[in-house]
């Protein structure tokens, strides 16, 4: 057995919350099947394409049919994804008669990109010949590539979060699509009882103090400030938007769950219509490691400016965090409501 301190780094023990598999380093694997088939569902269900000659649009998937997950091994990731998908379209013309078909996507895997899918577009046997199915075959077809281009995006973006975990310097190893993007400069971690200063990074539980960083956004929506307000602790509205299950208990100290779990928290300040502060953090970040959000609201009228403020995002996960409060949160938010 090697001395203290003289080991192989990737087999630290001494600073760690758990006692097993430092930094993934052994083959670990996470399987996203059940996400994977609810979010291309989803995605899938969003194509419409419209032209001279009507509007198309899938109403139903009816075969969804495969497997996915996600593998690490020495600080690489390697996805494996394969499905096979068939969906149904309507088709409504000028005149407003309305044409049925099928849509086929045979290969979806890692093996093929985006531009390789062998996708095949029909009419049902029962239905007449309409130029519907040409929009289907130009159009349509590129949106479905489109959808199922962002299901690979996201699976590689959210999914990757946590299979490479940070090392005992602090800093994380980032997914290889993300290597340069994502790349920090941290200290030799520091160990340390003292958890009461602000200004210094955020504890875990350990007590081994984390790197972390801040950003900010601003955003306009075109709705009241009691309506925006409501939108983000209202469970009923939070669900809606996230298309998902969710917990929100809208009050001070009231906590939340959304995303199945992927996001928790807790509100800290409520004022309303005027700010929203709380604690927030996404499922794969260091034990019990919160980042500090506030909200600010300001009506101008026929519209509202939200300001937020982002402190205590772990190093290495700004960007991320950033995108997803724009994606899930902002983009989410205008595409359902109409702000």
């Amino acid at each position: 057995m090697a001395k203290w301190g003289e080991g192989d780094p990737r087999w630290i023990v001494e600073e760690r919350a758990d006692a097993t598999n430092v930094n993934n380093w052994h083959w670990t694997e996470r399987d996203v099947s059940a996400w994977s088939s609810e979010h291309l569902r989803q995605l899938l269900l969003s194509v419409r394409v419209e032209g001279p000659e009507g509007v198309c649009q899938l109403t139903d998937v009816t075969k969804l049919e495969g497997e996915a997950s996600i593998n690490n091994r020495k600080g690489k990731l390697f996805y494996f994804y394969e499905w096979q998908l068939k969906a149904s379209w309507l088709g409504t013309s000028c005149s407003g008669v309305k044409y049925r078909g099928t849509l086929d996507v045979a290969n979806l895997s890692d093996e093929n990109d985006e531009d390789d899918l062998d996708i095949s577009v029909s009419l049902c046997k029962d239905q007449p010949s309409t130029p519907l199915l040409d929009l289907m075959k130009r159009s349509g077809i590129k949106e479905v590539c489109r959808a199922l281009g962002e299901y690979v995006r996201e699976l590689k973006s959210e999914f990757s979060q946590g299979m490479i975990l940070p090392t005992t310097d602090g800093q994380k190893l980032p997914a290889p699509e993300l290597a340069k993007k994502n790349q920090v400069k941290t200290s030799k971690t520091q160990i340390s009882t003292d958890v009461k200063s602000s200004s210094g990074p955020a504890p875990c539980p350990t007590g081994v103090r984390i790197q972390t960083c801040s950003f900010s956004l601003k955003e306009t929506f075109q709705t009241s400030a009691d309506e925006l307000y409501r939108t983000f602790i209202n469970q009923e509205f939070v669900q809606v938007f996230t298309r998902s299950a969710a917990t929100v208990d809208g009050q001070r100290g009231g906590r939340f769950q959304l995303l199945d779990g992927s996001i928790n928290g807790e509100f800290m300040e409520l004022v309303p219509d005027r700010r929203i502060e709380m604690k927030w953090r996404f499922r794969m970040w260091p034990s019990e490691h919160y980042a500090t959000i506030r909200l600010e609201l300001e009506d101008r009228g026929d519209e509202t400016e939200l300001r937020m403020e982002c402190r205590g995002v772990p190093a290495g996960e700004e960007d991320t965090t950033r995108e997803g409060w724009k994606r899930f949160y902002f983009q989410a938010i205008k595409q359902t409501f109409g702000y």
